[in-house]
C-alpha cells in the first residue's frame, strides 16, 4: 500500500511554512519582494497569524529554501551589486493558480484547518473575496485540482461549517491535525492558551518595537546623503 511516506511531490512543514510565508510577504510587503533569508526566517517565526508557530533558524530557512529552489518552488535571484541573494515563491506556475486561488491556498498553509467564513476574514489583504460563496468556489477549485490542493473534512460534532485543508504535505498529515485540532478544541486549558497568547503577543510587540528602532535607524542613515 502506498503512504505519504512514499510520495516524493509532499512538501514538510517546514517547507509549507517558507513557501507560505514569500507567497504571504508578496501581497502585503510588495516593495520588500523578493525577500531575504533574514527577512523569511522572521516571517517563518512570526507569532502572529500562524498555526502552529514555529522557531526556525536561518540555517534551517537556508536549507528549506535549498530543497524548494531544487524542486523548482522557489527561485533565487541574486541581483548585480546585491550583497544577498533575494527569494521568490513559484506557486502559481507550479500549480497554475491565480491570486485568488493562491490566497486561499495561503491561508490554509499559514493557520491550518478553517471554515470558508475565516479563510475570507484571515484573506483580507491577500486578496478581497466579496463573499464566502466566492472562496467556497476557490477552495472547490484547489479541490478539484489534479492532484488536488485541498481537502474538505467532515462537519465536526457541534460545529454548523466544514473546515477546509491542504493537502501539500498529504493525507496522513492533514488526517493528524484534524484529530489534534479535535482535541485541542476540548482541552478546557482556557487560562493557560490565554496567558500563552498574552506571552506571544508580548514578545511581538517586542520585535515590532525592534524592526521600528531598525528603521528609524535606517531612515536616519538615508538622511545624511542629502544633508
Amino acid at each position: 500500500m502506498t503512504t505519504d511516506a512514499d510520495n516524493p511531490n509532499l512538501l514538510d512543514p517546514f517547507e509549507v511554512r517558507v513557501l507560505a510565508v514569500l507567497a504571504e510577504k508578496e501581497a502585503l510587503t510588495p516593495d520588500n519582494y523578493p525577500m531575504s533569508l533574514n527577512a523569511i526566517t522572521n516571517g517563518c517565526n512570526q507569532l502572529s497569524s500562524r498555526d502552529p508557530v514555529m522557531s526556525l533558524s536561518e540555517e534551517t530557512v537556508a536549507e528549506t529554501l535549498q530543497r524548494l529552489m531544487q524542486r523548482k518552488f522557489v527561485n533565487g535571484i541574486t541581483q548585480a551589486g546585491a550583497r544577498v541573494t533575494k527569494y521568490e515563491h513559484r506557486m502559481r506556475i507550479k500549480w497554475s493558480l491565480e491570486q485568488d486561488k493562491v490566497a486561499v491556498l495561503t491561508i490554509l498553509m499559514l493557520r491550518g484547518l478553517q471554515t470558508a467564513g475565516e479563510v475570507r476574514t484571515r484573506s483580507g489583504r491577500l486578496h478581497e473575496f466579496k463573499t464566502v460563496a466566492d472562496v467556497e468556489q476557490a477552495l472547490q477549485f484547489l479541490i478539484d485540482k489534479y492532484p488536488p490542493l485541498v481537502s474538505r473534512l467532515n462537519v465536526a460534532p457541534g460545529a454548523k461549517e466544514p473546515r477546509y485543508g491542504h493537502l501539500l504535505s498529504g493525507e496522513e498529515a492533514l488526517a493528524r491535525e484534524e484529530t489534534a485540532a479535535s482535541f485541542g478544541g476540548s482541552t478546557g486549558a482556557g487560562q493557560g492558551s490565554q496567558s500563552g497568547r498574552v506571552a506571544a503577543l508580548e514578545a511581538e510587540v517586542a520585535q515590532l518595537r525592534q524592526e521600528i528602532g531598525d528603521l528609524a535607524a535606517q531612515f536616519a542613515e538615508f538622511k545624511k546623503q542629502f544633508e
